[in-house]
């Protein structure tokens, strides 16, 4: 890791930690900063890591928001992401697939 890199993790764990502490592990800004923590990840090409984060951002959101809230989708979509990276490309496409459904009869 370079130390940009390093230390955007560093800071992405921090802040995650600290509003898990503060305002729990399921209020909406804490699973923005877990989804933050699994981009970072992903930079980093630690794709287990971020699919570990990103699978329970995605059920966290889920649960919280309901399966059509952007943010939930927004989760989905970086599910999707982390499949692919890591060779999984038809879990990853049924994914996409079902977020382009949801978020189409959204926009209807």
């Amino acid at each position: 890791m370079s130390g940009d890199r390093e230390q955007a993790h560093r800071l992405a764990k921090d802040t995650l930690n600290r509003r898990r502490r503060v305002l729990g592990d399921d209020h909406p800004d804490t699973l923005s900063s877990a989804n933050h923590l699994a981009f970072i990840l992903r930079q980093l090409g630690d794709y287990e890591g971020a699919r570990r984060t990103d699978e329970d951002t995605l059920d966290r959101r889920r649960r919280i928001l309901g399966e059509n809230h952007h943010a939930t989708l927004e989760s989905a979509s970086s599910l999707a992401a982390d499949l692919n990276h890591l060779g999984e490309d038809r879990a990853a496409q049924v994914i996409l697939d079902d977020v382009a459904i949801r978020r189409r009869s959204i926009s209807e």
